[in-house]
């Protein structure tokens, strides 16, 4: 039995760390800003966007925090460490974000029966800033949202803000255009939905990790036929694949295979590092019980 792992994400990591703590000081900041804002234009759509705004906050100090507890050393009995705290906080994220889109429609609702008198000048001159600030941010966690589920959480939280943003920056010129207060609510009910939409991705990833089903983008059967395709293999069983944390995937199989074929586990750790990108693995070879001649006859 062999077991082969990939060196460390050390560099990746850390740079995912930087890149969410400048965003989490960015977003922080203007979160005040949207608050104020907010309550003196008697905005729900810029409130809205602050709430989403204060949730980007936590998510991105979750997710920060949860990089950092996974980069811990791994305790005996924690055999993997701490790297699944990172999913964990991407299932958190996605399950705030939930939360903060239906509190929103509930807000909204009362909101379109009565609606309150909002100064449009004030709303958009915010939104301006808060849609500044989201690009910003978003060009920030660019370049970590593909590496790690994590990143990718706190991405899809920037990204539906800036959306936000640009619906409050609608309804301000339509209130001030028109005097369409009706139109404050119904971004807000825009901005809950586009909410809910990006955070059903992560949660479903997250749980998909958690349940360590095997990752999408890995056909299970064409592992288990590029194993069987091998020289001296005869047949693979309990072959499992599954995701340790973002960007860390395992695999374990038990392989049946003739003895006299040297190399063979050299072979199957290159085929599937080539071929499924697959680095952490276990494999234990296994003698066909048919062989009567170990070693040759």
């Amino acid at each position: 039995m062999a077991h082969a792992h990939s060196p460390g994400a050390g560099d990746g990591r850390r740079a995912n760390r930087r890149r969410l703590a400048l965003v989490l000081g960015l977003v922080t900041a203007y979160m005040v800003a949207e608050i104020v804002g907010g309550l003196l234009s008697n905005s729900l759509a810029l409130l809205a966007d602050a709430g989403h705004m204060f949730s980007d906050a936590a998510a991105l100090g979750l997710a920060l925090f949860a990089l950092w507890f996974a980069a811990r050393p791994a305790p005996p009995r924690r055999t993997y460490g701490y790297y699944r705290v990172e999913i964990l906080a991407a299932f958190v994220n996605g399950a705030t974000l939930v939360a903060i889109a239906l509190f929103i429609v509930a807000e909204a609702w009362q909101r379109l029966r009565e609606p309150p008198e909002i100064q449009g000048g004030l709303m958009m001159a915010v939104a301006a800033g808060g849609f500044a600030v989201n690009v910003v941010s978003l060009w920030l966690l660019h370049g970590g949202r593909e590496e790690s589920l994590n990143v990718r959480g706190a991405w899809l939280h920037v990204w539906t803000d800036l959306l936000g943003s640009v619906q409050v920056l609608a309804a301000g010129g339509l209130i001030l255009a028109f005097g369409w207060t009706w139109v404050d609510p119904l971004a807000s009910v825009l901005i809950a939905l586009l909410v809910l939409y990006s955070s059903w991705g992560v949660v479903s990833a997250s749980v998909s990790v958690l349940m360590e089903s095997a990752p999408g983008h890995i056909d299970i059967d064409a592992v288990r036929n590029a194993l069987r395709a091998l020289p001296g293999v005869l047949e693979v069983h309990d072959l499992h694949v599954w995701t340790i944390t973002s960007g860390r995937v395992a695999l374990s199989a038990h392989v049946i295979a003739d003895d006299r074929r040297p190399g063979l586990l050299a072979e199957a750790r290159r085929t599937l590092s080539r071929r499924f990108g697959i680095t952490h693995t276990t494999i234990q070879v296994e003698r066909d019980p048919t062989d009567n001649c170990p070693g040759g006859c």
